[in-house]
This record gives structure tokens, sequence and C-alpha cells, in this order.
């Protein structure tokens, strides 16, 4: 198994912080970079003003601003970063807006560990040219 290791800097952005802790986990288990977490879309989108985001994993449904929306705000304020949009209610409506709003992906809730490693890896190379894990080439 070869580590990512790297100064990404992650923020995770959803309101159930179990899920939150889960995602964390995971990628901390493959990931050697800094992961940050929020708990609504306002607070992601402050995050991202104070402070270098390099990647954005998103719950589409939070209080007041969806994932959607967040991700919106951020391309507004030249901002947009990889963002990968989750939820547990996907459809075709839903992938047509997040790749409106460039976002890189959505992923369905409960989302798989390995589908999540792959996930993440391939929108860091896409976007950073970093590279691939191992799981992702197997």
């Amino acid at each position: 198994m070869t580590e990512f290791c790297t100064e990404i800097r992650l923020l995770i952005a959803d309101d159930n912080s179990s899920f939150r802790q889960t995602m964390r986990e995971v990628l901390e288990r493959r990931f050697r970079f800094e992961i940050c977490e929020v708990s609504c879309g306002e607070e992601a989108v402050d995050y991202v003003q104070e402070c270098q985001i390099d990647i954005v994993l998103l719950d589409m449904h939070m209080h007041h601003m969806t994932g959607l929306d967040t991700i919106r705000v951020l391309k507004d304020m030249n901002a947009l970063r990889p963002c990968i949009l989750i939820t547990s209610d996907d459809s075709d409506e839903l992938r047509r807006d997040a790749s409106e709003v460039n976002a890189h992906t959505v992923l369905q809730k409960p989302v798989r560990r390995q589908e999540l490693v792959k996930t993440v890896s391939r929108a860091l190379h896409d976007a950073y040219d970093a590279p691939l894990t191992d799981d992702f080439l197997a």
C-alpha cells in the first residue's frame, strides 16, 4: 500500500458528526494530509476564505445551505476547489446540477471506503496532477 504524502488540506462539510468522523478515519488510513471538518455550508465558505483548502467533501443536505449552494458560493468567490458532493438521494437531476456547478463528482451514501479513496485520489490527480493511489491503479 502506497501512502499519498503531501501538504494537501481536505475539508469535510457535513452536519452529521459521526459521518464526518468515519470519513476522516477512512481518509487518514490512506492519505497523510491535513483533514479539517465543519458542520455546514456556511462554515465551509468561511473556512475556505480563511485557509488554503485543496479539496472539499460536501454533504448535499445540510442546514441552510446545501452542498450545491456551497459549491456555487465557492465558484462565485473564485475559490472553487475540487468538490465531491455526497448524498443519500442521488438522481439524474442532482448529477446534472452538480455538473453545472463543476462538482468533481457525486457519491451515493453510504459511501464505500474504497470508492471514497479512489474518488479523492482521482480528484487530486485531475486538479493537481497528484499521483494516483495504488487502489485506484488496481
